[in-house]
């Protein structure tokens, strides 16, 4: 196979599957295990059959952002466990495309893990469902168009632990301060706590220095904080680092 970090950014118009109707949906494969990639490749990638197009691979989660932002999928097959940072930092850095209105990217789990945590984490960031890998590859192209048309897709077992994560009477109460925020705003919180400068929170969320600093200064205040050594400590009480 190809290259992980290949991708096909050609904008022209998607082919028809023949043999899946009219259903077409560009997908990436983010896994670090490169014969796992070329096995869901060759079982769900037969476009004229499925209707699947695989644009891109990666393997970790410098190359999963690169490829996912120059492909713009309409879906994203992720692993919970990359090197760099995992699933979640994906996510994290992915969040700005998973918000566009107009072509969302949208990220279903695929990992052999199906330990609550892992489930909880993707969902948490942003993720539209998780499967594992023991799913058949019909079942596996059905939960793929699902998530494209917006849906929550869940192996059986995996969605209770969704339920009870939210339903738990012990999760946190609303928090009166964080609403205040503006998603953009929670996004510069996040990034100032985990320690990055102006500049590099600037080239993450692609916006200006200038803007970041605005941000900061919007959360300061609205948080009644003096600077960025109490907003990191407000955040990691709340578990937001």
């Amino acid at each position: 196979m190809s290259d992980p970090t290949e991708a096909n950014t050609d904008p022209a118009e998607p082919t028809k599957a023949g043999g899946a109707g009219e259903r077409h949906v560009r997908v990436v494969l983010v896994d670090d295990h490169r014969m796992f990639r070329t096995g869901v490749q060759a079982e769900i990638g037969r476009t004229e059959e499925t209707g699947v197009e695989v644009v891109g691979e990666a393997a970790d989660v410098d190359q999963a952002v690169t490829v996912i932002t120059a492909t713009r999928p309409e879906v994203v097959l992720l692993d919970v466990h990359l090197p760099g940072g995992g699933g979640v930092e994906v996510l994290r850095r992915c969040a700005p495309l998973m918000a566009d209105a107009e072509q969302p990217v949208r990220f279903l789990a695929l990992s052999v893990s199906d330990a609550a945590e892992d489930v909880i984490g993707v969902i948490r960031g942003g993720a539209r469902g998780y499967v594992t890998k023991t799913i058949t590859g019909t079942d596996l192209v059905d939960s793929v168009f699902r998530v494209q048309e917006g849906d929550a897709v869940f192996s059986p077992r995996l969605a209770g632990f969704v339920l009870d994560a939210f339903a738990s009477t012990d999760a946190p109460p609303v928090d009166e301060d964080l609403d205040r925020l503006t998603q953009r705003e929670r996004e510069v919180l996040r990034l100032i706590a985990r320690g990055y400068a102006y500049k590099e929170i600037a080239k993450q969320l692609f916006i200006s220095v200038k803007t970041v600093e605005s941000h900061v200064s919007a959360v300061l205040r609205k948080l009644q904080l003096s600077n960025r050594h109490e907003l990191t400590r407000w955040a990691t009480a709340r578990r937001l680092v």
